[in-house]
């Protein structure tokens, strides 16, 4: 089956074509961050105009670089939600009109459940019904979670973030900081040759046995009074220890997690934050300790793109969604929600 993918529910425009859930044709994706640097974080309006601009040509890019025709496209899957509402409505839009003037069917995708499955993109990545049931860390700018996947749409949602978001953490970080934003690179590119144990920042339920929620608003506000008071530390010292602190309470509350649920046959990271590199090395080690293995989603599939709402949409055969679909910004992952007309 070969779909084709749309996603903007945020900054991202982004388009792409995957066969069977697995072998990805193309995957172009749009950045914006140049038009929300200057503002230190995404402007829903900014985001929504530039969706309007560039979607029609990063579609035509994606078919053009899969060698594929709309002859060939077997259905149409879009991003419903979460996400900021006015840039879920440009891409739905889209994909209902392609859907009315090409006949193929529309299939609306949770797009957390495009960053789960991510790991299994590409033809050579783990099957589910190999390595499930697996514990999988998803940290995005939005959303920071724990959950125990069984198999294809069956998800248990463990613990999540009771304020930030861990990639928001990074980005407030980082502002706080007088760095620019995204703020999770350049808190990572700051804090090289910095030591991680300068400054010791506090992590969110820290030594609470069974506790997996996160909590990151302490955190930040932390790093605003130390630099109030410690303007001269070094800046590599402070956004180690920062980032440190972070990847901390990721690793740690992920460790508890397969300690409660030894049935896990893997563990898994995904999301934008997944990239970091401080955090993959933690999460080596922790496969070394637990013996568990570990799957990591390939770099160019952990921010947000097309590829994986084409493939989750292929691999769980989603059934066909009536042209009332409607964005969901604030959707859970309550990934079966009914579509009625």
């Amino acid at each position: 089956m070969r779909i084709l993918g749309i996603e903007t529910s945020c900054d991202e425009t982004a388009a792409a074509v995957v066969i069977n859930g697995r072998t990805v044709c193309s995957n172009v994706v749009y950045t914006q961050i140049a038009k929300h640097r200057p503002y230190g974080g995404v402007v829903p309006e900014i985001a929504c105009r530039a969706h309007l601009e560039n979607l029609s040509e990063i579609i035509e890019e994606a078919l053009g670089a899969a060698e594929t025709t709309w002859h060939d496209i077997d259905a149409i899957a879009v991003t419903r939600g979460p996400g900021l509402a006015s840039s879920l409505l440009i891409g739905i839009a889209t994909a209902k009109g392609l859907s009315l003037s090409t006949g193929k069917p529309l299939l609306g995708v949770n797009h957390l459940e495009g960053h789960v499955y991510s790991v299994f993109l590409g033809e050579h990545a783990p099957r589910p019904e190999d390595v499930c049931p697996l514990v999988l860390l998803l940290a995005t700018g939005g959303h920071t979670s724990l959950v125990l996947m069984r198999g294809l749409g069956d998800y248990e949602v463990l613990a999540s973030t009771c304020d930030d978001a861990a990639g928001e953490a990074l980005d407030k970080g980082a502002k706080l900081l007088g760095l620019g934003y995204p703020g999770g690179p350049e808190i990572e590119r700051a804090a090289e040759g910095g030591n991680p144990k300068a400054i010791d920042f506090p992590r969110g339920f820290k030594g609470q046995k069974n506790e997996l929620r996160f909590s990151f608003s302490g955190l930040k506000t932390s790093l605003r009074y130390y630099f109030e008071k410690h303007p001269d530390t070094p800046l590599p010292d402070l956004a180690a220890s920062y980032q440190e602190a972070v990847i901390d309470a990721l690793s740690q509350q992920l460790e508890r997690a397969l300690t409660l649920h030894s049935e896990a046959k893997a563990f898994a990271c995904v999301g934008g934050v997944a990239k970091n590199k401080r955090l993959r090395a933690r999460l080596d080690n922790l496969s070394d300790k637990t013996g568990l293995p570990l799957l990591l989603t390939e770099m160019q599939y952990c921010t947000d793109n097309a590829a994986m709402i084409a493939g989750a949409a292929g691999a769980r055969k989603h059934p066909p969604a009536p042209l009332s679909l409607d964005a969901t910004p604030n959707l859970g992952f309550a990934l079966d929600l009914p579509l009625t007309p």
